[in-house]
């Protein structure tokens, strides 16, 4: 058992070399970032002196609703630099969301665009408006007298850096409190392989929002206190994706299922010079086999992997496990080893004991209603999943998106993999429907194959019924939103 982290005491841990954080408990995330970087540190400056003459200190939020810029890195890390806290808003929600975060958070000062504006129109808060340029964004924030008087509290590892809030897919949304203890371990786990490997003059493309944990701690934050190159992405277009990685010679591209499909299926992929691409990484909802397989034959120099994590995991700021893109088997459709530090348990769904290598059951201890830590410290994630005998994760699915189909549960995750290895369907997305004799019979949106699934899977979970749409409803983290699909047929049957 211990070929895959399983010990004595049921408990699984992670195989990877530790990693070590500083000494210093004063060590903030900024100053760890610019230790051994030069990375602009006299502009994180300017723009915290700038949020000082604001009138902004220790302790109090900063609202951040902005696009992917380097003003937007600059911005967050100017406002933690001086012990603040910063809370980030997908722009794409609607006003009560906004004003619910607002309300709940409480920010003293609103960071944002003018296209952007209105949606804080109202709130009675002071706004800073980012530029079109670095330099127009500076020279508001920083006046003349930059440097005069520049002294800030200090900040240490326990003070709380970014008050982020979930997607909500499955319900509200809620607030997860991130140390900048927790900045600083995420990025010596997320790139702890490049390390033992001696891994240099990489350049990573972020395509995934800044908004969202993984684009800001293991993209930003993991990569620039390493010395990478970083390469931002304003907005978000897959062929955009694809012209700025042939553009800047981009070695490492990080990206949500969505991509990884278009990547494996769309034929304007062959178009664009991607051959520079060494490793490419998807996470955020599973990834089947044959996607996976059939991204590593259209580039056959890069390293497929997955990767797995939560916005609610505040000790890894999300990251729980992925692939080693360096040695052992991919292409398997697992989330790989766990990261540094980080232990786990699989329970059973029946008596909630530990399970070993190889049997399913819940990630972490959870009960299904409760996904916090237990009294042991132990994180509910809500997932359902195994490990390998080599140690390797498998996420099979949400607890909470189970359908119950005569009593015995289908993950609907399951399906979607199935669906969208059909050449003909580029999305898909499963979710129950009411049924009086079953309970729950899955349906499937999907964007064009009810005999290719059945040949595939046990009669239980063969599909009921297919909803043909343009496009599948998805979080700024790339998530399915199930809830979204569940109500427009609902009330559809409903009305029945």
């Amino acid at each position: 058992m211990e070929k895959c982290g399983y010990g004595n005491d049921r408990i699984f841990r992670s195989l990877r070399p530790p990693v070590y954080l500083p000494q210093d408990p004063n060590t903030s995330l900024a100053s760890f970032l610019f230790r051994n970087s030069d990375s602009y540190p006299d502009r994180i400056a300017i723009v915290s002196n700038g949020f000082t003459k604001l009138g902004l200190q220790k302790g109090d939020v900063v609202a951040m609703l902005a696009p992917n810029s380097a003003q937007f890195s600059i911005c967050f890390l100017g406002i933690v630099a001086i012990g603040a806290i910063a809370t980030t808003f997908n722009p794409s929600n609607t006003a009560t969301e906004i004003t619910k975060q607002i309300e709940e958070s409480e920010p003293k000062l609103i960071v944002t665009v003018d296209q952007l504006y209105e949606k804080f129109k109202g709130v009675g808060l002071p706004f800073v408006i980012l530029g079109s340029s670095d330099s127009s964004f500076l020279i508001e924030l920083s006046a003349s007298d930059v440097f005069q008087g520049l002294a800030f509290a200090p900040v240490k590892q326990t003070d709380t850096a970014l008050l982020r809030y979930t997607s909500g897919t499955t319900s509200t949304s809620k607030g997860v409190v991130l140390t900048h203890r927790n900045f600083i371990a995420t990025s010596q786990m997320a790139t702890s392989d490049q390390d033992c490997y001696g891994e240099m003059h990489s350049v990573f493309l972020c395509c995934l929002p800044m908004f969202h944990i993984f684009g800001l701690s293991v993209i930003l934050y993991a990569q620039l206190q390493r010395g990478n190159t970083l390469v931002s992405m304003g907005k978000f277009d897959v062929q955009m994706v694809l012209r700025s990685v042939e553009k800047h010679k981009v070695t490492h591209l990080y990206v949500y299922p969505p991509i990884m499909l278009a990547l494996a299926k769309q034929n304007f992929v062959k178009n664009y010079d991607l051959s520079s691409i060494r490793v490419l990484g998807s996470g955020a909802s599973p990834l089947g086999k044959d996607i996976m397989e059939e991204c590593a034959r259209k580039l056959p120099q890069a390293t497929i992997i997955q990767g797995y994590g939560m916005s609610r995991m505040t000790e890894t700021c999300g990251i729980i496990s992925f692939e080693n893109p360096y040695e052992g088997v991919r292409n398997s459709g697992s989330t790989g080893p766990l990261v540094p530090g980080v232990e786990s348990k699989i329970v059973c769904v029946d008596t909630m004991n530990p399970l070993p290598p190889t049997q399913f059951g819940y990630l972490n201890n959870p009960k299904e209603s409760n996904l916090t830590k237990d009294d042991h410290g132990w994180v509910n994630t809500g997932d359902f999943g195994y490990f390998d005998e080599q140690g390797h994760l498998f996420v099979v699915g949400r607890i909470k998106e189970l359908i119950k189909y005569k009593g015995i549960h289908i993950a609907p995750s399951e399906l979607e993999v199935l669906l969208v290895s059909h050449p003909e369907i580029l999305d898909a997305a499963v979710i129950p429907y009411p049924d009086a004799e079953a309970g729950e019979i899955p349906i499937a949106y999907i964007v064009h194959v009810r005999k290719f699934i059945e040949l595939r899977v046990v009669p239980i979970k063969r599909l009921r019924k297919l909803i043909f749409v343009s496009s599948i409803p998805k979080s700024g983290g790339g998530k399915i939103l199930r809830r979204q699909l569940i109500d427009k047929v609902r009330a559809g049957y409903n009305a029945n």
